[in-house]
């Protein structure tokens, strides 16, 4: 493998399992030093291993262990990231839960409240701390972990849903904030993962999560799903100097064609496509609706 992060460091949120390991997996194949965060020390430490192994002389790979909706432990990952790796370009915001199953006024509130604070607020916490360094250095990669629940209505997951579409426009509001600055910010689908959360939804069964929901996680978890590696690619490529440029777009990790759009990025910045937007009436077709 090419190594087109060599010389990089990166944060990555989450990364003791699942997705987050797998983008790790690829960022340290790519040559970049990792530090990785989450709440789970043993597996933190578990996932260190393997990717120690896999690393090259010279790699560093360190691990803090943080809850990232909560301020302290996120400026504490920050400020180690700089201390121990020298520095920062990419931070991929991947840490999320599906938060409690159920309709909304049957669910605790307390759970609710949580998976925001953990989808949202965790982003929201880890771009802040880092932003400042970013633009110091006029260059950075944020890429934030979104998927079906920004795009589509998921009943029973509403914690979830709602989260995901909150930070597909918090990233597209920052993109705007940012333009210009040398820093990039994008959101990654990567499709339907056969992970943990994936198990969470089959132990909480049709009555919680609805039948037809419950009836696709079967069929998802038979089939094997979307492969891992298809996401944490296109986390690879927003995080390399291929994807400059491109910014403010949510993109799928397996429908879009990303790897030939740095050939269109004229068409991409002056167009809103790949981003979360109202559908008009005269956008289906119903000339009674809209002016």
């Amino acid at each position: 493998m090419q190594k087109n992060l060599a010389g990089r460091q990166a944060i990555i949120t989450g990364a003791n399992q699942g997705f987050g390991l797998e983008i790790a997996r690829k960022f340290v194949f790519a040559g970049a030093d990792l530090m990785l965060c989450a709440r789970n020390a043993s597996m933190l430490e578990e996932a260190c291993g393997e990717l120690v192994g896999m690393a090259s002389s010279g790699q560093k790979i360190v691990t803090q262990v943080a809850d990232v909706s909560v301020e302290s432990d996120v400026r504490s990952v920050v400020a180690q990231t700089l201390k121990l790796l020298g520095g920062c370009q990419i931070l991929v915001n991947n840490a999320g839960v599906y938060g409690p199953k159920g309709e909304i006024e049957s669910v605790e509130w307390a759970d609710w409240m949580k998976a925001i604070e953990i989808n949202v607020y965790g982003s929201v916490l880890m771009t802040r701390a880092v932003l400042p360094h970013f633009k110091a250095q006029g260059y950075g990669k944020l890429i934030q972990v979104s998927g079906g629940g920004a795009t589509n209505p998921l009943p029973r997951i509403s914690a979830y849903a709602v989260s995901k579409a909150a930070i597909v426009r918090f990233a597209e509001t920052l993109a705007e904030e940012v333009r210009g600055t040398g820093i990039d910010v994008n959101c990654i689908a990567p499709g339907a993962l056969n992970t943990r959360m994936l198990d969470e939804i089959l132990q909480a069964g049709p009555d919680k999560v609805g039948q037809a929901f419950y009836e696709r996680s079967v069929k998802q978890k038979e089939t094997g799903g979307a492969p891992l590696n298809k996401g944490a690619d296109l986390a690879l490529f927003l995080a390399s100097s291929a994807s400059d440029g491109i910014t403010a777009k949510l993109i799928s990790a397996v429908w879009d064609n990303w790897a030939d759009w740095p050939k269109h990025l004229n068409e991409l910045s002056k167009s809103d496509v790949y981003t979360l937007r109202r559908i008009t009436g005269r956008d289906r077709g119903f000339v009674w609706g809209d002016n």
